[in-house]
């Protein structure tokens, strides 16, 4: 016991203070038994120290994107994905809001539902939201990953996905890396183009919301749809 290493006694004291009330844990505390079951074998208390001094909040630290969060010293393949699993676990609570059948009413709730997904990504991706004709939830889904500045969009893809569900409308979606949400030209022409082939085979397109760092743009709320 004697040669025990010092910070497993620290632990031990620390989940006892957890289970008698968690409330009464410093926040540094919480992340650091957090990041204890990642390395069990390390003191987490200096990492979580420096986690919280670096990125300010729970928040901002969930949602770093992974070339920030690796930088930090300390940081290895153990953290990285135990971290990209509680994100993970994170993105799946918000969405459990929106069940099938979930009515898809504004772009505030559209947006709401796509940020957990798609505002820390380091490259774009391109995900639509399927709807039946009272504009019910149906489906969320990845259409495809690109680059930092771009994701190769196929119509065809998409519309085809569209009829094998049955669906009567579609949103349209995707993330700007650099934050901010305004939409590019290539981002009108995608827009146009899909509204035209889906208007052919008796299909809206409802919305096309682009998520930013901290915002979003929605087509349909500007005037462009």
């Amino acid at each position: 016991m004697k040669n025990q290493p010092h910070y497993l006694g620290h632990r031990k004291r620390l989940k006892e203070k957890l289970r008698k009330d968690p409330s009464l844990l410093e926040d540094y505390e919480v992340l650091e038994l957090l990041l204890g079951y990642a390395v069990p074998r390390k003191d987490t208390k200096p990492l979580a120290k420096e986690l919280l001094e670096r990125f300010g909040s729970f928040k901002e630290l969930l949602f770093a994107r992974a070339s920030q969060f690796e930088q930090v010293p300390g940081i290895g393949q153990g953290i990285s994905t135990f971290w990209l699993l509680w994100r993970e676990f994170w993105s799946r609570l918000e969405q459990s809001e929106f069940k099938p059948k979930t009515v898809l009413d504004s772009p505030t709730k559209v947006a709401r539902l796509a940020r957990t997904r798609l505002s820390f990504l380091e490259v774009e991706e391109f995900w639509m939201i399927l709807v039946d004709t009272k504009n019910r939830l149906l489906a969320f889904e990845k259409i495809c990953s690109g680059t930092v500045d771009q994701a190769p969009v196929f119509p065809r893809e998409v519309i085809a996905r569209a009829l094998e569900l049955k669906a009567s409308g579609l949103i349209l979606l995707h993330n700007h890396p650099g934050g901010d949400p305004r939409p590019s030209h290539q981002d009108f022409q995608l827009t146009r183009k899909l509204q035209a082939v889906a208007r052919d085979l008796g299909l809206r397109v409802l919305d096309h919301i682009i998520i930013g760092q901290d915002n979003y743009f929605s087509f349909q709320e500007e005037g462009n749809m």
